[in-house]
């Protein structure tokens, strides 16, 4: 079995700009629970075990009710969501899976009717952030409920 990598150890100036970013991210005027969202769902099509559970325990947390949580992979059949939230699910799902969907223009369209041009790239950011982050854990075997030592100061 390979050892787990702690990469916030391993190279904390860079980690340090990474995080710099993702309190950028949420601090940048979008609702938390819109967030939690996008990093639950991005965490779920990426497979990603740790992310899936801090995102889902800090929007619980922070008062999401875990019925939308148990939804958000069936979303567009669940009638839970806003229309805005459900243009950032989509959103999300677009850039989580450029490769297969190119970001389609029905995808981008639909965000236009819903959010800001400031809140589009506040969105965009948050969804290339998440997609780091779920990269970063997946590739260095992080464990659900154990955050790097250096993460949790």
């Amino acid at each position: 079995m390979n050892p787990r990598l702690n990469y916030f150890a391993a190279a904390p100036k860079l980690l340090q700009a990474m995080v710099a970013l993702e309190k950028a991210v949420t601090s940048s005027g979008l609702e938390h629970s819109l967030i939690e969202l996008v990093k639950t769902r991005a965490s779920q099509i990426n497979g990603c075990a740790f992310c899936i559970d801090m995102h889902a325990r800090d929007a619980i947390k922070a008062g999401e009710d875990p019925v939308r949580l148990l939804l958000l992979d069936a979303w567009r059949e669940a009638p839970h969501f806003t229309d805005r939230e459900r243009a950032a699910l989509a959103w999300t799902e677009s850039l989580t899976l450029v490769s297969e969907t190119h970001a389609p223009d029905e995808d981008y369209d639909g965000l236009r009717l819903h959010f800001s041009d400031q809140e589009i790239v506040h969105l965009t950011v948050l969804i290339g952030t998440i997609n780091a982050w779920n990269r970063l854990s997946i590739g260095f075997r992080s464990v659900p409920g154990q955050l790097p030592a250096a993460a949790a100061a």
